[in-house]
């Protein structure tokens, strides 16, 4: 069978409190395997962030504060080609190498997906994936505008870490951003086409419809004007 890959992306900010606030309530990964290239990271590898069966009551800081967590850039590393830069080996490039690789595979694999939305523009998702398969929802996308991540109030210091920590989804999702509204103004422009081809097609037809009505009355007319001159011949 045909697979068709598509994704969500959310602005990075508010999707990192989201997982530190899911992280929070006791969730883990434990049973993610983290394969890549055929094996699951080492533990010198991939080293845990938390002693103990969860990290529950994590606070934001410590959330920040842990190198290895895996919350950091997410977005990217799961759309990412990982066995280009080594998988989860650190020393397999230099990082800013390594950053590069991933961001621009990343970008690649967005691309080339049958489909891809943003959280942030419910509608304008909802509209692009009727279009793009060819079928229509029977109820409107909901935007959500009060979630866990936007009650949680930070300063201006905690968001530009969150954003540091997190510069290669900061990157990514301007990229998606722009172009899946490129995408969207497409789709408006190709359905406007169509729908003023549509309307003109339907003022033709309608033309044609009136023309052949107005000939068939004409030819009516004529044929009623001439059986009445032959029955007052008959008559003469």
């Amino acid at each position: 069978r045909n697979f068709y890959y598509i994704t969500m992306l959310r602005d990075p900010v508010s999707r990192y409190l989201s997982e530190w606030k899911h992280v929070q309530r006791g969730a883990t990964w434990k049973t993610s395997l983290h394969m890549c290239d055929g094996r699951s990271p080492t533990p010198d590898e991939l080293p845990t962030c938390y002693l103990g069966d969860d990290w529950s009551g994590v606070s934001l800081q410590e959330f920040m504060d842990c190198g290895y967590n895996l919350a950091n850039n997410r977005q990217v590393r799961m759309l990412a080609d990982l066995s280009l830069v080594g998988c989860y080996n650190l020393t397999f490039m230099n990082e800013s190498e390594r950053n590069m690789i991933l961001l621009q595979s990343a970008k690649n694999n967005l691309k080339n997906m049958a489909f891809f939305g943003l959280t942030e523009f419910q509608r304008k998702t909802q509209y692009l994936f009727e279009r793009t398969f060819n079928l229509k929802f029977i109820s409107p996308f909901t935007q959500f505008n009060i979630t866990r991540a936007s009650n949680v109030d930070i300063n201006e210091g905690a968001r530009k870490r969150i954003e540091v920590l997190n510069f290669l989804d900061m990157q990514l999702y301007e990229y998606a951003k722009d172009l899946f509204l490129q995408r969207f103004q497409y789709s408006k422009q190709e359905e406007h086409q169509k729908n003023r081809q549509k309307r003109r097609e339907e003022r033709r037809l309608l033309r044609e419809q009136r023309a052949h009505q107005w000939q068939k009355e004409e030819a009516a007319a004529e044929t009623a004007v001439t059986e009445d001159y032959n029955s007052q011949v008959e008559r003469w």
